[in-house]
């Protein structure tokens, strides 16, 4: 029997939908593990490394290279647009108005596990071969694991925040701040990894060209109405990932950068709040499956395993040890460095583009983007089981006020 490539498409999207929504609704997974996480479980799952090896014809008879094609092309969208919303909730004017404390708070979030991560890249390579991509320099490939420890992933983070019901609360703006900050390091340490010295021409005439188009983009916001803003957006948005990939730099990296200049009060925040829920919902999860097709096991289940604890281990112990550097110097009260330390651990979708984007660059292989995928769930599915008994028994860590720069500078001088 002859079956179309568009039945077989239609065939896994019910896959794609079906399958991780009813485990989530089922098994009640929702504490420890959202519907997100589970999602990009199912992708592992669906992928060549589980499914294809237990069940090849199967798994080649739906999906056939012009299924993945497709899907592909739904997911590199997906996560333009899911990227760009995250740039544009970048709350750079807060974390400049307290930035003593936000600047010693994310450097360490940030310093720490991207150390601790470098030194577990730096064994991954001692190890053998099998984790270093044909494109990657040994640089590259370290600052990139090291920086996937140090990743914080803020659009998940704001999910997390509401599921504990403190995102509007001193505590959560706080957060948030932190992450906002190091998101902006992680995007450069990116372009960073990412520079190409045979094509350097090309992306300094993207930064110089981006950097004016913005002005000019900012400008024309801010002139036309609200609801044209949306579709000039969408527009900003497919030209810097263009002109961003031209220039080698990635499509994601323009895509973070044309969300990241744009101001929030741009749009409605009920808006954009529906916006990324109805992303996630009808989108993302294709996404999520494409990452699960790139799965690899072929250094072995039980070393991508070990690499991927290991990884956990630097990411989780290096943000924790991170925020408590910075709860001494800033002179937090008891518990408030564990329990922010265990939010900014949160991994799952920013670590996974970011990773994505490396082995695009074939810097890393799949192996170790299983590995790290495996690692971002880990962390992720930790945050909220940690949290919420912390939380319910220091209930004045929630409204605890936040330090202002000058209270950080008077800190410094009772200290002097």
């Amino acid at each position: 029997m002859h079956v179309s490539t568009t039945e077989l498409f239609l065939l896994a999207m019910v896959i794609i939908f079906a399958i991780p929504y009813l485990f989530w609704r089922v098994v009640r997974t929702d504490y420890y593990a959202p519907l997100v996480v589970v999602q990009i479980f199912g992708g592992i799952l669906l992928g060549p490394g589980v499914l294809g090896a237990a069940l090849p014809q199967y798994y080649d008879f739906v999906f056939t290279p012009q299924v993945i094609a497709a899907l592909n092309g739904i997911a590199w969208w997906a996560v333009m647009l899911f990227v760009w919303v995250a740039g544009i909730e970048l709350d750079i004017k807060k974390a400049w108005a307290y930035r003593a404390e936000t600047g010693v708070t994310a450097s360490l979030a940030l310093a720490v596990p991207l150390a601790f991560g470098c030194v577990a890249a730096m064994i991954m390579l001692a190890t053998g071969g099998g984790w270093i991509g044909g494109g990657g320099r040994t640089w590259q490939f370290v600052l990139g694991i090291g920086m996937a420890c140090a990743v914080t992933a803020l659009p998940i983070l704001v999910l997390l925040l509401e599921k504990l019901d403190i995102l509007r609360t001193p505590l959560g703006q706080r957060v948030l701040r932190y992450a906002s900050l190091d998101d902006v390091a992680i995007w450069g340490v990116l372009a960073l990894i990412l520079l190409d010295w045979e094509r350097v021409g090309r992306q300094v005439s993207f930064l110089v060209a981006f950097a004016l188009a913005a002005i000019a983009v900012r400008w024309v916001m801010r002139k036309i109405p609200e609801n044209d803003r949306w579709y000039a957006g969408l527009i900003w948005l497919a030209l810097a990932g263009f002109a961003a990939d031209w220039a080698g730099l990635h499509y994601m990296v323009g895509a973070f950068l044309s969300g990241a200049v744009l101001d929030a009060d741009l749009f409605d925040q009920r808006q954009m709040d529906q916006f990324r829920h109805n992303l996630l919902l009808a989108l993302m999860p294709v996404f999520f499956l494409s990452t699960g097709l790139r799965t690899n096991w072929e250094v072995g289940g039980a070393m991508v395993f070990a690499a991927a604890a290991m990884l956990l281990i630097a990411s989780v112990s290096g943000k924790l040890i991170g925020l408590q550097l910075a709860g001494k110097i800033l002179r937090w009260g008891k518990g408030e460095a564990g329990v922010i330390g265990w939010l900014l651990q949160t991994k799952a979708l920013i670590m996974i583009i970011f990773v994505n984007i490396l082995l695009d660059k074939e810097i890393i292989t799949s192996e170790t983007f299983t590995a790290t995928l495996l690692m971002a769930l880990g962390s992720t599915m930790l945050t909220v089981p940690v949290v919420a008994p912390r939380l319910a028994n220091e209930q004045a860590l929630i409204h605890r006020a936040p330090v202002t720069a000058n209270t950080a500078r008077t800190h410094e001088d009772d200290r002097v």
